[in-house]
Formats: C-alpha cells, structure tokens, sequence
C-alpha cells in the first residue's frame, strides 16, 4: 500500500479515536484493543497491507518501542508528585525490586521446568516478560500529580522503575546465552548491570530534571526568556537524560523517569516557595485566553511559572505518547500473523494471569499498607505491552538464535495480546467499583 492511502488510514483511524474517546471511556474497551484490531486488519489475516515480521524488523521495531517506552516513562514521572520521603514511595519500590525477583523467578522456573529452555533462555524470558506497561496502563495510573490514590501511585511508580530494572536481568540472560559479558561468577553483571547501571541512571535522570527546571525558571522569572518552548523542552530532557545515561554506561529508561520525577518535585518545591496556585488553575487560566501575551505573563509570573511549565510539558508528553501508543499497539497487530503460536504459550499466558502475577504481588507487598481489595487490584493489573516488546526485540537484535527468538516470540507476543484485551475489557468496571468502594471505605476507617 502506498504512502498517500496509508496516510488515509491512519489519519482516518485517529479521527474516529479522538470523536469515541468519551464514550469509550464508559465501556469495557480500550483505546488499545481497537489500535491491536486495526493491526491486525492491516496484516494479511485480512487486508494484507503489511507484511511487517518480527524476524524481518526488529531494529525498527526495537526503536518505535524504545520511543513509545521513553515518552510514556518521562509522562509518569511527572505525574509521581509526592516527595521521596513520602511512604508511598514503599509501595513501587517493592513491587519494582521484590515482586520483580519473584517474577522473574518464577516465569524462569517455568521456562525450565515446562518449557524447555535452558536457564539463560528462562531467566531472559523473564526479563522481557517481568516489567509492567507504562504506555497501556494510563487507565489505572495516576490521572495528575494531585491524585494521591495508593493504588494508582503504586501502579505508577511500578510502571515507571521496572522498565529499568527489568534491564539487568535481560542482560544476564543474555549473558547466560553467550551473548553479553557477565564475568567470572557474575562480578560484572552485578558490578556493572546491576549497582552501576540502576545508580547512574537515577543520578543522571534527577540531576538533569533539576538543573533543566531550575534554568529554565530562572530565565522566565527573572529575565522574561525561555518562553513558549516546553515542547523542546519536554523532548529534550527526554533525550538528554536517556542518551547521557547510556554513555555512563547507565539505564536510560530508569534515567528518563527519575527526571520527570525530579522536575515535577522542582515544580511543586518552587510554587509552594512562592505561594502558586494549583496547577490545575494555571491551566484553566492559560486555556481560557489563547492570546499569547497572556500566556507569556502567566509562564514567566513568579507565583505561576513552575506550575505552567510543568503542567505545559505534561500535556504535550501526554499527546506525543497516545501518537506513540497508537503506532506500537497498531505494530504488534501487524506482527501476530507471522507468529508460530504454541499450545503451551497461551497455557503460559494463564500462568502470568492467575499465578505469576498475583504471587509476585502478594510476596513483594507482605506486610504492606494496602488492604486486601488494593492487592488483589494490583495483582491482576500486571499489564504487559510495549516495554516487553521492546526487550523481546533487543534480544533479538543481540544474536540470539532463531528458533529461541520464535520460540519468545510467541510467548511474549501472546502474553501482551491477551493483556491488552482481558485488561482492556476489565479495566474500566474494575476501577468503577473501586473508585465506588474508596468513600465506604473511608467511613469504616
């Protein structure tokens, strides 16, 4: 098909998305469910207007997933509002380090013992398969950086760290495999991988977050510059932050989110500092007067500037990453009739479901301030997609034989299918009932 018709298309399929986004909204669908449907109407199970494969294009398939991860992180991050002493913090931090161990864990002990795979071939299956998505999980993420639900900030933060420390156990896998130095008994994984890449890839995403901020709130406040920008400024720090902490030999993903994280913490330190109002107020404000000049004086006024900018970058990382979520979700589509479909992994599926998950969870949360109903909802929201996508394919760009590239293939592809579609159909009368449940739950309390 050529460009002119696919444009058509496409063009087509994001009108019909933004005139049903309400009412979508109000049914047990997702956005991503139709994106999933349009891929798969593209391939040639029906139209046959793509022929893309995951053998034939994992370099750019590896990169639209690299991109669509990236920007949904650095979105997260700027929605984590709470300082870092706050105790919610726990609650991510488990579910990314402790449920993440038992994950992985667990999904290799099952490629072993059922599948058939040697251990480095489990434990990179586990690596793909163990972070959460933060691009198909907006449904139940925080909706601003005023939410403060224990549930979607837990669900967040997960989302947001676990891409980065998925990391290393995809590279031990690999290293497992032949394809990436670990050292003698590991030294090296765990020097390098392990402490090295997790710590510079927070140092760098905080720093840059802050000292980006503080610059840029410097020249506004002060000096009237640096206006009408946040667009390059919201795919700059995501750049910057990613590329620096790459060279560092550090973790990009968990460098991204640490900087959105970090320039939401500066916003809120800033507009308290000078008594702003909320950001939801600066947004109306800005809204209701498209004149230019009076956004400039609301982005450069003291009181207002850092709740402008933060909520300006938001709202555009915001819309980037749906354009984002649209192009992966319509790929993984695309891919699913070249996939060699076993038997054994939609069974593989249901053990992610109904054991993995739920185990992961309940370990990892042991003693946690949830309540039951809080661990059960987040045991079951395990949601898995683009980041998965993206190490499935990183592995196969780093020489990993066919037969086990097919072999993980099937089996990732399947998980993150089913996901999107018992997800997509669950998601939005699971969340009404707990939104439903939280004042009765007060009132006990």
């Amino acid at each position: 098909m050529d460009f002119a018709t696919w444009s058509a298309v496409i063009g087509l399929l994001l009108i019909v998305m933004a005139l049903s986004a309400t009412v979508l909204s109000r049914l047990p669908l997702s956005t991503s469910m139709l994106y999933l449907l349009a891929g798969v109407a593209a391939s040639p199970l029906w139209l046959g207007w793509s022929h893309l494969g995951p053998a034939s294009h994992t370099q750019v398939l590896e990169r639209v997933a690299e991109v669509v991860v990236l920007l949904s992180l650095f979105t997260s991050g700027l929605k984590m509002s709470v300082g870092l002493g706050d105790g919610r913090w726990l609650l991510p931090l488990r579910l990314a380090l402790l449920s993440m161990l038992v994950t992985v864990g667990l999904i290799a002990a099952i490629g072993v013992a059922w599948l058939g795979l040697s251990v480095g071939a489990a434990i990179l299956l586990g690596g793909i398969l163990a972070p959460t998505d933060p691009v198909l999980a907006s449904d139940v993420q925080v909706a601003d950086a005023d939410d403060r639900d224990r549930l979607r900030f837990a669900l967040t933060g997960e989302a947001g760290l676990n891409d980065g420390t998925a990391y290393p156990f995809v590279l031990l896998g690999l290293g497992l495999l032949g394809h990436h130095e670990i050292g003698a008994w590991g030294w090296r994984w765990l020097a390098v991988d392990v402490l090295w890449g997790v710590a510079v890839g927070i140092f760098v995403g905080a720093v840059l977050g802050t000292l980006l901020g503080r610059l840029v709130l410097y020249l506004r406040r002060t000096h009237k510059e640096a206006v009408g920008g946040d667009n390059f400024l919201a795919l700059g720090l995501i750049g910057l932050a990613y590329g620096g902490a790459i060279l560092l030999s550090g973790y990009g993903f968990l460098a991204v989110f640490a900087a959105g994280v970090a320039l939401r913490r500066l916003e809120q330190r800033a507009s308290a500092a000078s008594a702003a109002v909320a950001p939801a107020q600066v947004a109306a404000v800005a809204h209701a007067d498209p004149d230019l000049s009076h956004a400039e004086q609301v982005a450069t006024d003291p009181q207002h500037a850092p709740a402008f900018m933060a909520h300006a970058v938001l709202s555009f990382n915001e819309q980037i990453e749906r354009i984002g979520e649209v192009a992966a979700v319509v790929a993984i589509g695309m891919l699913l009739w070249a996939v060699q479909w076993y038997l054994a992994s939609w069974l593989f599926v249901a053990a992610m479901l109904v054991l993995v998950r739920p185990l992961s969870v309940a370990l990892g949360l042991v003693r946690s301030k949830t309540s039951l109903s809080q661990r059960a909802m987040i045991g079951w929201f395990g949601i898995r997609g683009i980041g998965s996508l993206y190490y499935l394919m990183y592995a196969a760009n780093h020489g990993i034989e066919p037969a086990l590239a097919a072999q993980l293939t099937a089996l990732t592809l399947s998980v993150v299918v089913v996901s999107i579609v018992v997800h997509g159909i669950s998601v939005t009368p699971l969340m009404a009932l707990y939104e439903k449940a939280k004042p009765r739950a007060r009132r006990r309390g």
